[in-house]
C-alpha cells in the first residue's frame, strides 16, 4: 500500500516566504485565487493584495476559525481581519489553533464601571520573550476612552501583580 504524501510547498511561494533564520514551515495550503496560505514556526502567512504575504505573528491572532472552506483571521488589538478560501486546507486549520492556543499565558474577563467589559490577553511570541498583553473591549465600548482605558490598565497591573507575570 502507497502511503499519500502532501505537497511540497512550490520553491518559488519558499522563496517568495522570505523565513527568518530558524523558521520553519509547518503546514501550507492553496488557495482559490492560486496563492497560499503558510503556518510557520513564528506567523501564519497570508496572501496580501500586492502578491506577496502578509505575516501575521501568532500571538498578534486574536481569533482564528474555519467555515465552510474559509479561513477567517482577526489580528489583536483591533488590528485587521483577514478572509482566505483554501482549496484544499489540509492541516493549516489545525495548526492555526495549534499555534494560536500555544501563545495564550492567561486571559481575562473584567467589568468596567458603568457596564461592559474588557478581555485582558497575555500571549507570549513564539521565539520566546516578555508576555504582550492587549485589550478587547465589549461591543459599543470605545477603546480610546481614556478612563476606560485607566480602568483596564490598573486591572491588569493588579493581574500581572496577582500572578508574577
Amino acid at each position: 500500500m502507497r502511503l499519500l504524501r502532501a505537497a511540497r510547498l512550490p520553491a518559488s511561494v519558499r522563496d517568495a516566504l522570505a523565513l527568518d533564520r530558524g523558521e520553519r514551515v509547518l503546514a501550507h495550503a492553496p488557495t482559490r485565487g492560486g496563492s497560499f496560505v503558510v503556518a510557520t514556526t513564528t506567523a501564519l502567512r497570508l496572501p496580501s493584495a500586492e502578491g506577496g504575504f502578509t505575516s501575521v505573528p501568532w500571538e498578534r491572532v486574536d481569533q482564528a476559525s474555519w467555515k465552510d472552506g474559509w479561513l477567517h483571521v482577526q489580528e489583536t488589538s483591533g488590528g485587521p481581519e483577514h478572509h482566505v478560501r483554501l482549496t484544499e486546507p489540509g492541516s493549516v486549520p489545525e495548526t492555526v489553533r495549534e499555534r494560536v492556543t500555544a501563545t495564550v499565558v492567561l486571559t481575562h474577563h473584567a467589568r468596567l464601571p458603568g457596564g461592559g467589559g474588557v478581555r485582558i490577553a497575555g500571549r507570549r511570541p513564539a521565539e520566546g520573550g516578555g508576555v504582550r498583553w492587549s485589550f478587547v473591549f465589549e461591543a459599543g465600548l470605545d477603546p480610546d476612552d481614556p478612563g476606560l482605558r485607566a480602568h483596564a490598565e490598573q486591572i491588569l497591573q493588579d493581574l500581572r501583580r496577582q500572578t508574577g507575570l
